[in-house]
């Protein structure tokens, strides 16, 4: 495991990590409430969360005056970086609520977030060299049970061969974005994280574009108000603030930690489910939330203690 030396501390990027995935799972509570109250679809959401979110990152970055130079980054790798996140959130995204649309939201959530931790363990062992370690295995494994516990002990979904694909699809997108922050972030360059965020914005922003317009880009609703509030929470904290403290988080921590950690998004999900849309806490809930925390907390202090040995031992020249 390679050191890093970008100043963020391994254990306040798991914080940031945290807190992110915490963030997205409320993403979906207010979706649900958006299309409640407006014919909004789900394309379209996705196109006004980029752009808001956007927005709010221009008009912070604005507001904030670097005392420090910026880091030069090298164009061949800024360009990397750009596109790559920014094609990795469109096909996570779009591809995701397609799978949805075809296969249920139970289906495509286990297919997409069960199949993401796997890709990227898969994916940081060849790239990177990363070792998952049996630790890191048993985590694994338990995070992907709670996870199914989770989502289909709360009411299971049509099996469909062409959702599972898109599900998939969407694991990979997910899994390149998150590969591609840590393999960058391992030479210990600080790149302000929410450039990354915006430029990834920006770029999702112009694909989602075409199709959110044959969706319907302004929704129909009787209470303009609600919508536009939950529009702009959905921008400002699951958008803005959880994608800038993800990228930060993912540079510095391995990625398939990276990857179990952001299954906290389904625990969020359905604490939110429970306390604010008045769904019953059933026993699927409980015992699946367990099992995801209890993978996440051994995770998370593994990868601490990592940190704490890598920083005891001599660097060699």
């Amino acid at each position: 495991m390679s050191n890093h030396s970008s100043g963020l501390p391994v254990g306040r990027g798991l914080l940031y990590l945290v807190f992110a995935g915490v963030a997205w799972g409320t993403a979906g509570g207010a979706a649900a409430l958006v299309f409640g109250a407006s014919d909004m679809g789900p394309l379209s959401l996705s196109f006004w969360r980029c752009v808001g979110g956007l927005v709010l990152l221009l008009g912070a970055r604005a507001l904030r005056r670097r005392r420090t130079p910026a880091v030069v980054e090298p164009r061949g790798r800024r360009l990397l970086r750009i596109l790559g996140n920014g094609i990795g959130l469109t096909i996570f995204q779009s591809a995701y609520f397609a799978a949805v649309a075809s296969t249920g939201l139970a289906v495509a959530t286990v297919v997409t977030l069960g199949a993401g931790p796997v890709l990227i363990a898969l994916g940081a062992r060849l790239t990177m060299g990363e070792r998952i370690g049996g630790a890191g295995l048993t985590a694994v494994g338990g995070a992907l049970a709670g996870l199914a516990v989770l989502v289909l002990g709360n009411g299971g979904g049509t099996v469909r061969p062409a959702g599972v694909l898109l599900a998939l699809l969407s694991a990979a997108g997910y899994a390149g974005i998150t590969l591609l922050t840590r393999w960058l972030g391992r030479d210990g360059t600080a790149i302000d994280p929410s450039t990354t965020t915006a430029w990834a914005f920006a770029v999702a922003s112009v694909a989602l574009l075409p199709l959110a317009g044959a969706e319907g880009l302004m929704p129909h609703t009787a209470d303009p108000v609600r919508v536009v509030a939950l529009l702009l929470y959905v921008a400002a904290v699951p958008t803005a603030l959880a994608y800038a403290l993800y990228f930060a988080g993912a540079a510095v921590v391995r990625a398939t930690t990276v990857s179990v950690i952001m299954l906290l998004e389904p625990v969020s999900a359905a604490l939110l489910a429970v306390s604010v849309l008045g769904e019953r806490l059933s026993t699927a809930t409980v015992l699946g939330t367990l099992l995801l925390l209890v993978a996440v907390v051994g995770l998370a202090g593994a990868e601490a203690r990592l940190a704490a040995r890598a920083r005891r031992e001599p660097v060699a020249v």
